[in-house]
Formats: structure tokens, sequence, C-alpha cells
């Protein structure tokens, strides 16, 4: 099985977050594609095979432990890999559960592609879920900014967020991958992202990503997608785009950008570089 490895939202070819890629002409079995997932060790690979229309293909997500709905990032990493494998274009992906579209133009060391994310919703976090989740960082109620409440966020997957008040804080993000594994597991998140609001459109993240066996996701575009959303169900002053900073503080800073109309509900665009960091590879 030859699985490429591509970093997507990467930061003037470099930096990013790592993807597996496989496209072939049928999945391999579940447990073969989870096998893979762990021997490739990323927080996800891509497994992407001919859908039964023409430009359109059926796509799984797995991470080191499990199968997951959508991953933002391996869909970019996807794109740049379909731009060669097929050409410049846009493409149609046929998830576990929602239908997407890729675009991809591939360059000489860099390729761009933007996601068209599924429909996005929110609403207030769970009390208990907040007072778990600032439990497992060791945050306090204080230490959030009362300007973007805690909120449970979907855009093709489950995410709790929580906006810290102060960078430092972002920058002081530990915690117990068991723990955290079990937390969400238990509130069926992907992962718990954590904000700093630099202005009203640039925000530094982390995403802990313990569900998935990883301890951070260096870019998450899945969550990009459900901030989006987020943002624009708040009320808050967005413009239509934001832009995301995050895996600065892991050393693989990555650039996000997502733009979206005021309709709510509505797909976010999320756009990024992507660069190859390794000769594809045969996996027996």
């Amino acid at each position: 099985m030859t699985v490429q490895r591509i970093a997507a939202f990467s930061d003037s070819n470099a930096g990013g977050n790592p993807a597996g890629i496989v496209i072939a002409e049928q999945f391999p079995t579940e447990a073969e594609m989870r096998r893979i997932a762990a021997e490739v060790g990323y927080s996800e690979t891509a497994f992407a095979v001919p859908g039964s229309e023409p430009d359109q293909w059926r796509v799984r997500y797995f991470s080191p432990e499990s199968e997951v709905p959508f991953c933002g990032h391996a869909t970019i990493a996807l794109g740049a890999a379909l731009a060669v494998h097929s050409g410049d274009g846009e493409y149609r992906l046929k998830l576990n559960q929602a239908d997407i579209t890729v675009e991809a133009t591939a360059g000489a060391e860099t390729a761009r592609a933007a996601l068209r994310s599924p429909p996005t919703r929110g609403k207030p976090a769970r009390p208990e879920l907040t007072n778990a989740a600032l439990a497992l960082f060791g945050f306090r109620q204080d230490q959030l900014d009362p300007s973007l409440p805690p909120a449970e966020i979907h855009g093709g997957a489950d995410h709790l967020v929580l906006a810290l008040k102060h960078r430092g804080d972002l920058a002081a993000m530990t915690y117990d991958l068991d723990a955290g594994r079990s937390l969400m597991r238990e509130y069926g998140l992907v992962t718990i992202m954590l904000v700093f609001v630099r202005s009203d459109t640039q925000f530094d993240v982390r995403n802990a990503f313990a569900s998935g066996g990883v301890l951070e996701d260096p870019a998450t575009g899945a969550a990009a997608a459900a901030f989006s959303g987020y943002l624009r169900d708040l009320g808050w002053p967005h413009q239509n785009q934001i832009q995301i900073t995050q895996g600065e503080d892991m050393g693989a800073k990555s650039v996000i950008n997502a733009q979206f109309s005021d309709e709510r509900g509505s797909p976010i665009r999320v756009s990024g570089a992507a660069h190859t960091i390794e000769e594809t590879v045969n996996i027996p």
C-alpha cells in the first residue's frame, strides 16, 4: 500500500499538520486501514477510492486509534494529492456522514487547496462538560474569555471550544492523555479547541486530540470550520473571514484561512497550503 505524507496548512513551505494519504482502486479492510494509520503515526490518514460518478471520491479517515467522520487537514492534503494524481480542479468527496468538495492547484513545491465543509451547528457547552475540561487542563473559570462562551461546535465533527483571556495560558497547555481520551470519548468529542483572540479576525489556537491518541494537533481544519460557524452564530464581528494560527507552541506553525457567508449553518470554505514532507512509502 503506497502512502503519501503531506503537511497541510503549512506556513511558507514549513510546519503544518502531516497526514497520510492513500489513493487506491478499492479500500483495504477496516482492520488494515486502522493498522496503516497506526503505522503511519500521524493524527489522521485519509483513504480515497474512485466514487460512482466522475470527479467523485469516496473518502474515509483514520487516526492511530479510531475512525473519524471528517478531518480538515487530511482533506487539504488529499486535495493536493488529487491535483497531482488527476489534475487541478474541484473534486467531490463522499464521506461517511456528509458530502463535501475540495479544490486544489498543484505547484512545484507547494500546493494550494480549499475544502467546503459540512454544515455547521453549535450550542452552549453543558456546564458539567465545561467543568470537566477545565479540570483536565488545570484552568479556572476566571481564566476564560467571557466574550466567547464555552460551546459545543460542529462542522463535520464535534468539538468543545474554550477561549482563554491570556496568551500565556494557551502556551502553558498541558493535560494527561489518558484522562483526556476518557473525557472526549465520554462526550463524543474529536478535539477540545483552546482559543486566544488576537483580533476580531485572528486567533491563536491549540487543539487537544486525545480521542485519536495524539496529545495535540498542529492544525485542525474541521475545528476551524466549526469555530467559524460558532462565531457566525454568536454575531461576532468576523467580516466573513478569519485566520487561525495553530501549532506554533509545538514548533509546527500552521495557518488556516476560513471564509463564509452570513447564512446560519451554511458550509465554510477552509483553505491553506500543503507540501510533501516525505517521499511515498510502501506499507505491506
